[in-house]
């Protein structure tokens, strides 16, 4: 445990910065806590830190005990509406990395026109729960090994469920995916915690325009309609235009927007 006094102007109390656990801090001022930060590393292995503060003294201080012991680059993922924090990493030396949208995904097949969407021919959809984990696990491998040489992996959307070292499926029935009789073409992946989250769609370079992602969102969506979800939600980075242009041809709609910064 480390702290760092700083006279604040607040009051007669100086506020301090205290490190309470490893990668932890706290600011206080008069004993009472006035702002936190942490710092963890995401799946994919970047370290990324988060403040919640009561004030911009605060912010800064905690931000500037953070800089000094953390290694670079540091990530920060904020709420594009929120201009106060926004402008809190900008004092410290961030800047924007990436936009992410984030959609309304209707859920009715009336409403976003996947009711007669089939699978293209020899291709067959295997339901959420029913994948073999090595074939899922294969085509996971090789559709971030082919994104990885061209926008990067992570250009995809933010993976933040904690997984085991090396593994990237975590738990393969939340995986539905397109099946060719030999192998796996493409994969869907849907979380259900508070609202169900398509937290990625993605099909091999060598079978996409074909139809096959929408086949898949078909069917997800369709299930989800079934046990009486109206709507999914979506992140999309804002350069990727042809999984834009995918979502809004379905009916969805931009919701929010966050920003990735990075220092």
């Amino acid at each position: 445990m480390n702290t760092k006094p700083f006279t604040s102007g607040l009051g007669e109390n100086a506020v301090m910065i205290t490190r309470v656990a490893d990668r932890q801090w706290h600011a206080l001022d008069d004993d009472l806590v006035v702002g936190r930060a942490h710092a963890r590393h995401r799946p994919d292995g970047r370290l990324f830190v988060s403040i919640d503060a009561w004030h911009d003294v605060a912010f800064d201080l905690l931000a500037e005990a953070m800089l000094a012991e953390l290694p670079s680059p540091l990530y920060a993922l904020v709420d594009e509406a929120d201009v106060e924090l926004t402008a809190g990493w900008r004092r410290a030396g961030f800047t924007i990395r990436r936009r992410e949208w984030e959609y309304a995904v209707p859920t009715d097949p009336r409403v976003t026109g996947l009711d007669e969407v089939l699978p293209p021919p020899g291709v067959t959809i295997v339901p959420a729960g029913q994948a073999d984990e090595t074939l899922l696990r294969a085509v996971d491998r090789a559709i971030r090994d082919e994104v990885e040489v061209t926008v990067g992996w992570q250009s995809m959307p933010a993976e933040v469920v904690p997984r085991p070292e090396g593994d990237t499926i975590v738990d393969p029935s939340k995986y539905a995916v397109a099946a060719a009789p030999d192998r796996y073409l493409g994969l869907i992946r849907v979380v259900r915690v508070k609202r169900p989250r398509i937290g990625l769609v993605a099909v091999r370079a060598g079978e996409q325009r074909r139809g096959i992602a929408r086949a898949l969102l078909a069917h997800a969506l369709g299930t989800l309609h079934q046990s009486g979800a109206t709507a999914a939600w979506a992140e999309v980075q804002e350069s990727n235009q042809a999984a834009s242009a995918l979502f809004e041809g379905i009916g969805a709609r931009p919701m929010s927007s966050n920003l990735e910064l990075v220092r």
